[in-house]
């Protein structure tokens, strides 16, 4: 199937993200490097759901997210990762994974900012949902150019009917799920911020 969407795949990334944000909410463990690469790798798919607009961030998300996942056969936890390339000067290196991780927290986002937006928005397009969540997300940290093309893209995002379809969801089930991933991705999202900028790190790199 395009996409490599399987059935009732949001419901998988959202079961997959309520495991995470109990972790968080729990304050008793740190976040566990293979499950959140697991999670995360469930989205990929989204990104590609969304067409040529989006295909930049599919490839470097999916990249990032190999990344983290390889990384978690000898890294057991996200603040060791971090204190790991802050102890042997890779921090802000291309390639670091947490550098990687950064942006796989951006793609998160960006997903849980469409979300929200296509459930506030009535009508078949999603032009405004995923633009958006692009200006609020990415468009601060991409150049001229990359803007441009996404831009250029929006105007081959397919129909909400189309992405439902995608996904294997009618409007009901899918609000469910989406709603699901908005209330525990957050929690998720700010738990990495909270993993630089308590290093003073920032996060704008």
């Amino acid at each position: 199937m395009a996409g490599g969407v399987s059935e009732r795949h949001l419901m998988k990334i959202a079961e997959a993200f309520k495991e995470l944000a109990a972790a968080v909410n729990s304050q008793t463990a740190d976040i566990e490097v293979a499950p959140f690469s697991k999670a995360c790798s469930l989205v990929s798919p989204l990104f590609g759901c969304l067409g040529i607009a989006f295909k930049f961030a599919e490839m470097d998300y999916v990249a990032k997210v190999d990344d983290i996942g390889r990384a978690s056969s000898s890294i057991f936890t996200l603040p060791a990762m971090l204190d790991k390339d802050i102890k042997e000067n890779n921090l802000r290196k291309a390639g670091s994974h947490s550098r990687n991780l950064l942006r796989v927290k951006r793609g998160l986002d960006m997903v849980r900012v469409l979300f929200e937006k296509i459930l506030a928005t009535e009508g078949t397009s999603l032009k405004d949902p995923a633009s958006t969540a692009y200006a609020q997300v990415f468009a601060p940290h991409h150049g001229w150019v990359i803007r441009k093309a996404v831009a250029a893209g929006m105007y081959a995002l397919p129909t909400r009917a189309q992405l439902m379809k995608e996904l294997n969801e009618d409007e009901d089930s899918a609000r469910i799920e989406m709603e699901t991933y908005i209330i525990t991705s957050a929690p998720v999202i700010t738990y990495i911020d909270k993993l630089f900028l308590a290093r003073e790190l920032g996060i704008d790199w």
